[in-house]
């Protein structure tokens, strides 16, 4: 996988880039809209494309349980089976296992784990997740980790990051000796843990770094910690991980915090905030969040937003698409769903262009200061 860092903006850490998978370019800093279930949600590949989407997440827990990989291997790969020619990230499974509570069992060797389908006993080692991810066939493929919420003490933040450690040489040296099944290149990223530590957090930039992987993820963020935390853990990953290589932080997703985290350097980000806000009826304007349900709307002949180009604002009001959510027609979900993509995608298509000009500081100011207009921060 080549990275080509093309800029960094001259008072921030903000970074421009483009990744080149053989499914496509990606564009940095990009959002991916996850698809859980090998779907994004109510939408079709197409309508992704339209929106402008370049990449998408795959779980590879779900995947792996449904429609399982006898089926996936059948149809060659996850991209041949859903649709989706672009590229494709799955994750490693390890944050649903690790939201599994009581039906998961950790130790050196994996992850024990009862299916929440049918409560069926399944074991994930570090080499199991990558032969998964061989047949699902993603571009980029997440190692195995544990991730423990936030605040933890030190010493379980310790034990985590250290299996973490010993599982990501595992991963590696298993996906050196094994290769893709359907003829294209895949990439694997190592994932950063250690809490709310940063020593733990360095340690382990470090020693990912000496086993060697295409890209880096920071993970066991966005688990419970503050944002100023938050900000500061990822500061403490960004100024020591390589400058050659992609940066993303794991399941970020409010509009504030990504552009909090561009300003420190990250350039991949996924979350499920878009699409599922989305199904529940909330769509994003640069003034803030509007929840499409609300009586205040039955009347309004406005688009979702006036100066929008996608779908659902070109040709619908907001009291067609409010009508749509309180008969529960699939319609409203869809229309949202499109909408709230195509505005993540705009904006960091929008920041992309301001760290070209070195000016992400003026535009992440100037968003925020209208967006909090109808929205106070949290």
């Amino acid at each position: 996988m080549e990275f080509q860092l093309e800029h960094t903006d001259r008072r921030t850490k903000a970074r421009a880039g483009r990744l080149k998978t053989d499914h496509g370019v990606v564009e940095t800093p990009i959002f991916m809209p996850v698809g859980t279930m090998g779907t994004v949600k109510t939408v079709s590949p197409q309508e992704l494309w339209d929106v402008g989407v370049q990449i998408i997440l795959g779980n590879t827990y779900h995947l792996y349980l449904k429609p399982g990989l006898e089926v996936l291997q059948h149809f060659g790969g996850l991209h041949r089976f859903n649709g989706w020619a672009g590229p494709i990230l799955t994750d490693s499974g390890g944050f649903q296992v690790y939201s599994l509570d009581e039906l998961k069992t950790i130790r050196e060797e994996g992850v024990e784990f009862r299916s929440h389908w049918d409560g069926s006993r399944h074991f994930f080692t570090p080499e199991k997740v990558v032969d998964i991810q061989r047949i699902i066939g993603s571009d980029i493929l997440m190692v195995l980790d544990q991730c423990i919420a936030n605040p933890s003490d030190y010493e379980s933040a310790r034990k985590a990051h250290e299996l973490t450690i010993r599982w990501a040489r595992r991963s590696r040296e298993h996906f050196l000796n094994t290769r893709p099944l359907y003829g294209y290149r895949q990439f694997q990223f190592g994932i950063v843990q250690g809490g709310i530590y940063a020593d733990l957090r360095r340690d382990s930039v470090s020693r990912l770094v000496t086993i060697g992987f295409e890209g880096y993820a920071i993970g066991g963020l966005a688990v419970g910690e503050d944002p100023a935390t938050r900000n500061e853990m990822t500061d403490v990953c960004t100024n020591v991980l390589p400058e050659s290589a992609p940066r993303y932080l794991m399941g970020v997703g409010k509009p504030e915090d990504i552009l909090d985290a561009i300003e420190r350097g990250v350039d991949m980000f996924d979350c499920v905030i878009p699409t599922r806000n989305a199904r529940n009826g909330t769509v994003f304007t640069p003034t803030g969040r509007l929840v499409i349900r609300n009586a205040t709307f039955k009347m309004d002949t406005r688009p979702i937003q006036e100066d929008c180009p996608c779908y659902a604002c070109q040709h619908f009001t907001r009291g067609y698409i409010r009508h749509m959510f309180r008969v529960n027609e699939v319609l409203g979900l869809r229309l949202a769903t499109i909408h709230n993509l195509y505005f993540y995608m705009k904006l960091v298509r929008d920041a992309r262009q301001a760290i070209l000009n070195d000016r992400f500081a003026e535009f992440k100011t100037a968003f925020l200061e209208r967006y909090y207009q109808g929205e106070p921060p949290e």
